[in-house]
């Protein structure tokens, strides 16, 4: 499974990096918007930095919702570095965006999945990733990683090649659950992927170590 992290930060991507288990970087308007990033120029520049700084697919994404308007800033957005990754949301005009993008040679990411059936028209569509929100299906009371297991299914069953791309984590235990039912990739942000690292025993038995080092 593949390791996203999800932010536009420069400092958590380049720590991230510094892991050396990082394999790409998701980004949306919200997160931008966190890092004080306004305007088109400054964004674009944001995110050919970010190309420059993870050698992995970058997913940057539209804000326009019509046919024409996804095409035409798609298209700008691809043109700032090959790794970038056209984030589209999952509406009508969307599929249909996805669909061009894929007949001429663009990737794409489908974002806004919640269901099943938005994940199989997204795959139909050609899409390089499919987004599955986990944490915002678990807060409306529902278990967001059993949908990532039933996307799996059934592109295992349909020979669909659209990766599965778990998103809004929201803690280590995500990420594992992901990692167990099929999700090629999983994007986090830092907290979730430092999390991995951590468990008492480990602490315990590190200070035990480093104790009886003393004594030699």
């Amino acid at each position: 499974m593949k390791f996203f992290i999800d932010t536009a930060n420069l400092a958590q991507i380049k720590e991230a990096n510094e892991l050396g288990i990082l394999d790409g970087v998701t980004t949306n308007p919200s997160l931008m918007a966190k890092e004080g990033i306004k305007g088109q120029e400054a964004i674009f520049n944001h995110y050919k930095t970010i190309c420059e700084m993870v050698n992995g697919d970058i997913s940057a994404e539209v804000v326009s919702t019509d046919f024409k308007g996804m095409v035409e800033e798609g298209k700008k957005l691809a043109a700032i570095h090959p790794n970038i990754v056209v984030k589209i949301p999952m509406i009508k005009d969307g599929v249909k965006a996805i669909k061009w993008f894929t007949d001429n040679g663009i990737r794409t990411n489908c974002t806004l999945v919640f269901s099943a059936g938005q994940a199989i028209l997204c795959a139909k569509a050609g899409a390089k990733y499919v987004s599955p929100f986990i944490g915002r299906i678990d807060d409306s009371g529902w278990d967001g990683v059993l949908l990532v297991e039933q996307i799996a299914k059934i592109y295992s069953v349909q020979g669909f090649k659209t990766e599965i791309l778990a998103a809004s984590i929201r803690n280590p235990n995500h990420i594992i659950r992901c990692a167990e039912v099929g999700a090629h990739v999983c994007t986090s942000p830092l907290d979730s992927i430092l999390g991995l690292l951590k468990h008492p025993l480990t602490d315990i038995g590190l200070a035990k170590f480093l104790e009886d080092a003393k004594k030699l």
